[in-house]
């Protein structure tokens, strides 16, 4: 009696909108149309394992919508967030005028990112980053932000020419890892400068020439500088590169996917610096 009680209070907090006009629909649909955070700094992120790594990642939540079809979810969804976070629930089509994907889970939210700046990341001690300069397709950028937490980068930079990350399919791509990992926009120039003025290396692939990685030295503060899908980087660009490294791979295989590349290279980053300790880990958690 106290369960059904319990959920039934949890489901009261759900207010129903009829409305495709209702000002959080249109804020919800502006967010994930622009690709860009809202006025207030909110991004739109779907599904129900977004949401609730976005609750895990300390973020702020505004709103959550669930379609009629997903109540259900509500239950388990509701209980997470603070008492503060607007929760509405809509018709099946009035949700997926709202949302870009074809089939939705029935959840989105509007949650606000962390805000910081390359001199908190490269403030002290070493450290590992990642530039990308033009790398247009949304899953690929998500894939490498995911791989940059997963093995150990401190931030990853966006240069120009690169798809927005608060794309949805950057964002789910991603897989949670864009709610914590710092993520910065700003042109190669820039970010050069300041990259070199506090001693990093920057550090570029090459499917034909170069050292090759196992052979590289990647401790200290290095830059992992990843080109865009078909061209990679431009000539002009690898040659202010501080070092060039080429990924060994069958001569079957032309190149490596843009991610891909960048994941391997991270890996063997992270193998170099000692990243998947236990003891590390175990320092890092207490």
């Amino acid at each position: 009696m106290l369960d059904w009680v319990a959920m039934q209070n949890t489901l009261d907090r759900l207010r129903p909108v009829s409305s495709r006009q209702n000002a959080l629909l249109k804020e919800l649909r502006r967010a994930f149309a622009r690709a860009e955070p809202t006025n207030d700094g909110y991004i739109g992120a779907e599904g129900v394992h977004l949401l609730e790594e976005a609750i895990r990642s300390g973020l702020h939540v505004k709103a959550v919508l669930f379609s009629e079809s997903a109540r259900n979810r509500a239950q388990r969804l509701l209980p997470q967030l603070a008492a503060d976070v607007e929760t509405v629930v809509v018709a099946d089509d009035v949700f997926s005028s709202a949302v870009p994907t074809e089939t939705p889970q029935g959840v989105a939210a509007l949650v606000k990112l962390k805000s910081h700046s390359l001199e908190e990341v490269t403030r002290v001690g070493d450290w590992l980053a990642v530039l990308c300069v033009g790398i247009q397709d949304p899953g690929n950028l998500g894939t490498v932000i995911r791989s940059a937490e997963a093995f150990g980068a401190d931030c990853v930079l966006l240069g120009e020419g690169t798809v927005s990350p608060f794309n949805s399919k950057a964002v789910r791509a991603a897989a949670g890892s864009l709610f914590r990992l710092p993520v910065l926009k700003m042109d190669f120039a820039t970010a050069k400068a300041q990259l070199h003025a506090v001693g990093a290396k920057l550090l570029a692939t090459s499917s034909h020439h170069g050292t090759p990685l196992s052979g590289a030295n990647l401790a200290g503060k290095v830059v992992v500088v990843i080109g865009s899908e078909g061209a990679g980087l431009s000539r002009e660009l690898l040659r202010q590169m501080d070092e060039v490294v080429t990924i060994p791979h069958s001569p079957k295989v032309e190149s490596l996917n843009a991610a891909m590349a960048a994941s391997v290279v991270l890996y063997e980053a992270a193998r170099q610096r000692n990243y998947f300790s236990p003891q590390r880990h175990r320092d890092t958690e207490e």
